[in-house]
Formats: C-alpha cells, structure tokens, sequence
C-alpha cells in the first residue's frame, strides 16, 4: 500500500499559528504516553475524533441558514469523523485502558471539542489547517510505529477482531496490516483537510470532490 508523506509550508500568522498549536497538542500529547506508541495512539484519536463531527455539524447548519447545498462536505466531514472514532476503538480495545485513563480520554474529547469549537467559528480556514498539520503528525507517529514493528523491537500481533471486520481484512492480518490502513487514512484526512483551508484561502470554496 503506498504512502507519501507530505507536508504543508505555513504562510501567513493563522498557518504558523495552527502549525504551533499542533506542535503544542503533540508535545501535550507526548507527556502522557510519549514510549507507549498503542496508548498514545489512544490519546491522539481520542483528539482527532473530535474536527469532523464539529466541522460537519457547522456546516450542516451553514447550509441550512442559507438554504443552499454544501456541495458534498458535510458527508466527507462526516465521515472523517466516524473513521477516527473505528480509529479509537481499535486502539481501545488494543491498549484496555484503565478507568483512570478513560477518564483522562473523556476529558481530553470535552476539553478539545470546546476549544475547536471556538476555533472553527473564529476562522474555519485555520481550524482545517489545523487538522491538516495534527494529520501530518499522525502520519508522522504511525509511521514510527510501523518502523519499530518491521525492525523487531514491537512484536506484530494478530490483528484485533474490530479491525478485522471494519477493514474487511483476513483473519490471519496482523496489526502491522491495520497500521499501514491507519495510516492511510490518515493522509487522506491530512490532504482532505489542507484542501478544505485552500479553498477558505482563495475564497472560492467550490464544491468539495472526495
């Protein structure tokens, strides 16, 4: 399965501005779990679940209070979403955190749906652009992952039945596979997203093809 890595150059003070938040985020991040890639996999789409609902749901009533057609976003948005939430439940049911840590994962969702929140009504172009870089870093993290899984210093075990069945992968896949689907993901949300700011940049904003 191929993989690019990419990144986006920040122009202007609102892309250095979410660039630097998203190095915050990862540092934040790196505080709980920094060695235990499962868990901070954990945490990360415990964070990443949160954008597309929020972004979804406001352009779902943009929509409305215009009383035009949103051109295909709400579902790619939507979707973005439910993909990370099948994100998080793979990692949850890998890691089997303790109630200490879900509560540490409630409170990370509460805490950053609010902040994105406000961020995405303040400026939408740099709440996308935000994402777009968080993106960038997960491919980044999985992309480790993957590394100290193919070098030995991970042991590659089977992959969990919830990855099986949302992948439609065979039964003898092992987690490394649900890794490289992961990370796929990832990049196109990554790219999706640097899209969506673009098209806020050039105030255009013609309908979004997935």
């Amino acid at each position: 399965m191929s993989f690019i890595n990419t990144h986006h150059k920040p122009e202007g003070l609102s892309e250095k501005t979410a660039l630097l938040v998203t190095r915050i985020l990862k540092k934040t991040l790196n505080l709980f779990y920094g060695k235990h890639l499962a868990k901070r996999a954990m945490l990360l789409e415990t964070i990443a679940a949160v954008p597309g609902m929020v972004a979804g749901v406001c352009n779902h009533l943009k929509a409305l209070r215009r009383m035009k057609d949103d051109g295909g976003w709400i579902k790619d948005l939507l979707d973005e979403a439910d993909n990370e939430r099948m994100h998080l439940m793979i990692f949850l049911d890998v890691t089997h955190p303790s109630i200490f840590e879900r509560i540490i994962v409630m409170s990370l969702q509460f805490i950053f749906l609010f902040i994105y929140g406000f961020i995405y009504l303040i400026s939408s172009k740099t709440a996308h652009r935000i994402v777009g870089y968080f993106e960038e870093e997960a491919c980044n993290s999985y992309s480790e992952y993957i590394e100290k899984i193919e070098s030995g210093a991970l042991p590659n075990l089977p992959a969990p039945e919830i990855a099986l069945s949302y992948y439609q992968l065979p039964d003898n896949a092992t987690f490394l596979d649900v890794l490289h689907r992961i990370r796929q993901d990832e990049a196109k949300h990554r790219d999706n997203n640097h899209e969506f700011a673009d098209l806020y940049k050039s105030r255009t904003l013609p309908a979004h093809q997935s």
